[in-house]
């Protein structure tokens, strides 16, 4: 099994930047532990950071017969891109959208989200842990898949 993470702008700042709202932990402390869990899970995981709309998209469709799952913070994108909204519903695979703050108490151009219909779930207001939460549903959405093609798999075959 093997998730990636996409992370969008600016949260290569994140530890730095507005600490009031993102809290003080570094984007590489977050993933560290992403990685931890995903040791502890047996499962691959790879991490993606980019400031640039066309590279996000890059990546997901680079998941394509790559990946089994992303789980996709596309910051200010979520408001803006229907290129990553398009990208994600492209490549036909589990997404779980994470935001640090809660997007809905804040100001109203971000409570528009454009990427999150594409998206299986969307975690939001759980600052950093919100990662973790997407990692268990993450995992709990690829078990059902998997447990789904076993299941359809074991009735084509025929009964001896």
């Amino acid at each position: 099994m093997k998730i990636v993470v996409i992370q969008g702008p600016n949260l290569n700042m994140l530890g730095v930047r507005e600490q009031n709202i993102y809290g003080p932990m570094k984007l590489e402390q977050i993933h560290a532990q992403m990685k931890d869990f995903a040791q502890q899970n047996g499962v691959e995981i790879e991490f993606f950071q980019s400031n640039l709309e066309g590279e996000i998209v890059d990546r997901i469709q680079e998941c394509y017969g790559d990946a089994d799952g992303i789980i996709i913070n596309p910051a200010a994108y979520s408001h803006t891109s229907i290129a990553i909204r398009d990208a994600l519903a492209a490549v036909s695979l589990p997404a779980i959208e994470v935001h640090i703050s809660n997007v809905y108490k804040r100001e109203d151009f971000r409570q528009k989200d454009i990427v999150a219909p594409a998206c299986a779930s969307t975690i939001v207001g759980f600052g950093p842990f919100g990662y973790h939460l997407a990692m268990i549903g993450m995992l709990q959405i690829l078990n059902e898949i998997k447990a789904m093609k076993e299941m359809q798999q074991s009735q084509a075959q025929p009964q001896q």
